[in-house]
């Protein structure tokens, strides 16, 4: 089973109710909660607050590392077949939508080639415009990555060079690896929420822990995550508290949209309101 959706629908609390009424394990599906060390900010929940359910595929990358989506679905498949081997229930929860599709469905990646991945870095350290080369050449693929994500334009652009092809044409048509239940979970409120889990990772800590991870701005994927790179902009006194809170909330914002139209278009999703008094009533309902 897999719980999706935007940022603040309520898929952490969700599954962790699924998890004790189907006897689940939870795998986690959030790209940014794979680091060690960067708990405010994407909030991970404590131990407290997994309520005794365990959590697998967390906090395994140093900031220092860059993601790789080939890694986390080795790790997370292993960690699906180990929890069914053992009788209980995976639950697979995030709002990282590649993630969520390298895990549930036949997923090969296209190869790299560290000639042309070093040649586009560099050409992304000395401020090329990169993006603006990806929307000439697949402004489909432009259309879902954000500008200042360098890391998945350079990629988007390494696989179009090594294949000759769209970045988007390297992705298969979805063919379920497991027998699985997406539960997508989302609500109305959704801005207000997002600016008041931000306001909430600022008063506990957020630019204090951002300030403590070593390796953060060396990071080409945690350095650049949301109230992260706006935490460091704020350490730097590029920006004041307010203007880095404000920044990350329009930047969350602007996320949650994306994040929408890429589970919005899956029609295999069962979509729940995250603001039902009767949530885990639907979402059970659905998955037995």
């Amino acid at each position: 089973m897999a719980v999706v959706g935007p940022t603040a629908a309520g898929k952490s609390a969700l599954s962790i109710a699924l998890a004790h009424a189907l006897s689940g394990e939870i795998v986690n599906a959030d790209s940014m909660q794979l680091y060690r060390g960067m708990d405010i900010g994407t909030a991970k929940l404590s131990v407290e607050e997994r309520e005794g359910v365990p959590h697998h595929v967390l906090d395994i990358w140093d900031v220092r590392d860059a993601a790789s989506v080939a890694e986390y679905q080795k790790l997370a498949r292993a960690a699906v077949d180990d929890i069914a081997a053992r009788g209980k229930v995976p639950l697979l929860v995030g709002g990282s939508g590649l993630y969520v599709r390298s895990v549930l469905e036949d997923f090969a990646f296209p190869g790299t080639d560290p000639v042309i991945r070093a040649r586009l870095e560099d050409e992304l350290s000395r401020g090329v415009p990169l993006f603006d080369r990806l929307r000439e050449l697949d402004p489909v693929a432009a259309a879902k990555i954000l500008p200042s994500n360098g890391r998945r334009v350079v990629r988007a652009l390494e696989v179009i060079e090594l294949t000759g092809l769209p970045f988007t044409a390297s992705l298969p048509s979805p063919t379920p690896v497991y027998p699985h239940v997406q539960l997508g979970v989302d609500r109305d409120n959704l801005d207000i929420r997002v600016d008041r889990r931000v306001d909430l990772m600022w008063e506990a800590g957020l630019v204090a822990e951002v300030a403590s991870l070593d390796g953060l701005r060396e990071g080409r994927t945690a350095g650049r995550a949301l109230g992260y790179q706006q935490a460091l902009a704020q350490l730097d006194g590029e920006l004041t508290e307010d203007e880095a809170r404000e920044a990350t909330k329009t930047a969350t914002r602007r996320f949650v949209r994306r994040q929408r139209s890429w589970f919005r278009r899956d029609p295999r999703i069962h979509w729940l309101d995250g603001a039902s008094e009767t949530l885990l009533a639907d979402a059970l309902a659905v998955a037995q």
